[in-house]
């Protein structure tokens, strides 16, 4: 697998449009990360604490690392003194652990709130009626130390194109309603988290702000990690 250049055509890629790229690095040894870093990338997305936890104990201080999988409430203490970026937030109780973890860190920890866009049922998210309820609740407006700074979905996977433009076009019109609503202080609508390997340019074409890519840069997952 050629990461260098596979990075060089996304830099190519997104070097016009107002997209960032997060380098997917789950279950990757640490020398392809840093070869990866090598080639300019800041942004790394871990989907297991564990792993992200101690990824960023001996790597390069300047990363940012994003947690982009499905996070338990238990473990939100284990990456909050570091993350720059928590994509998965899909509830309102792991808000508040969030935020009560930012507090005995002294920091504000930003957060995504996932959307579920998707037709299947695996995919984790809040409806956009949780969403809305979530973001006029006193108890979000009250917390001092979140800053919900987006939203992000993960489509249908599917080789259905239509369906997936469907998908982030319908996550898209949500951020965009979001935007014009009267917001808490500790809310903007400024990141749209959505795309991966497989649906990336549909994602950017429809207004994705940030692409989780991983095996399109590192190659097949590796599942024996």
């Amino acid at each position: 697998m050629d990461i260098k250049n596979n990075i060089k055509e996304f830099k190519s890629f997104l070097s016009d449009k107002s997209c960032r790229l997060v380098a997917v690095s789950k279950t990757k040894p640490n020398d392809l990360i840093q070869e990866a870093y090598n080639e300019g990338i800041r942004i790394f997305g871990e989907n297991k604490v564990q792993e992200l936890s101690d990824k960023y104990e001996v790597l390069p201080k300047d990363i940012e690392w994003h947690m982009i999988g499905h996070l338990q409430r238990n473990k939100v203490k284990y990456i909050a003194p570091f993350v720059s970026l928590i994509h998965s937030v899909d509830s309102l109780r792991l808000l508040k652990e969030i935020d009560k973890q930012g507090q005995k860190n002294d920091i504000v920890i930003s957060c995504l709130l996932q959307i579920h866009i998707a037709k299947e049922e695996t995919k984790f998210g809040l409806s956009e009626e949780e969403l809305i309820e979530l973001i006029e609740s006193e108890e979000v407006a009250e917390m001092k130390n979140i800053k919900v700074v987006g939203l992000m979905g993960m489509a249908t996977f599917t080789e259905k194109e239509s369906q997936i433009r469907e998908e982030f076009q319908s996550l898209k019109s949500l951020f965009d309603t979001m935007k014009e609503k009267s917001l808490p202080d500790n809310v903007e609508m400024a990141e749209l988290s959505m795309g991966m390997s497989g649906d990336y340019e549909i994602a950017v074409e429809e207004g994705s702000t940030l692409i989780r890519v991983g095996s399109a840069i590192f190659g097949a997952r590796n599942y024996a990690n």
